[in-house]
């Protein structure tokens, strides 16, 4: 985080390091998701109008998501690195990480879909369409159903590293260690932490879903 994601280096270089980790976070859930879809990696392989609209899904709703939830997460970081004391944790930014990317997690879904209605004539060009399936869509996405869950757990996966070394450099961490390997027990909390967001979001989106259709 210091020396990638630190809060006084070039803009560019912030958002070009953010792009660049996005992607491959993309790119490794993404190709899983492909690959254990049946029928969809033939699919796409045909070519056609279904890679087409798989590119532009992937392209104007895929990407930005996960591009604009990890310069969030990132930023957050680095900012609570630049106002921590020598040698300490942001627990605040730490704290306050996940529960930002699931909230811009939901926004960005609701901006993007309601666009696609606009500009693509997805769900019929109807916006009010768009808005009803975002919280079903949600809802499956922390089961891996759909591609809004490859954006949810790309843009988890690619806090995991910085939440674990955080997490590993707390001060309540190291006095906690009792024999277990330090950096197992952070992988484990970071786990729990991604664990209890995806619950949440899962949660909140299947009780839109039912206020939708009472």
């Amino acid at each position: 985080m210091h020396r990638y994601f630190a809060i006084d280096m070039p803009a560019m270089l912030f958002i070009r390091n953010t792009l660049l980790v996005s992607l491959v976070g993309l790119a490794g859930v993404l190709v899983p998701y492909i690959a254990l879809t049946p029928g969809f990696g033939a699919m796409l392989g045909e070519g056609g109008p279904a890679l087409s609209r798989f590119l532009r899904q992937v392209l104007t709703n895929g990407l930005p998501v996960v591009f604009v939830v990890n310069y969030a997460g990132f930023f957050l970081i680095a900012l609570g690195n630049a106002r921590a004391a020598a040698h300490r944790v942001p627990i605040t930014a730490l704290v306050l990480d996940i529960p930002i990317r699931v909230a811009l997690f939901i926004v960005l879904h609701v901006v993007i879909y309601v666009k696609s209605a606009d500009w693509f004539g997805s769900f019929g060009g109807s916006r009010e369409t768009a808005l009803r399936v975002v919280a079903p869509t949600l809802a499956r996405s922390a089961f891996f159903e759909n591609l809004s869950g490859v954006y949810l757990y790309a843009s988890l996966m690619c806090a995991l590293p910085m939440h674990v070394d955080l997490i590993a450099r707390a001060g309540w961490m190291r006095s906690k260690r009792k024999g277990i390997p330090p950096l197992a027990m952070a992988v484990f909390f970071a786990l729990l932490w991604f664990a209890l967001s995806v619950v949440v979001l899962t949660v909140l989106a299947a009780l839109i879903t039912k206020w939708q259709q009472s």
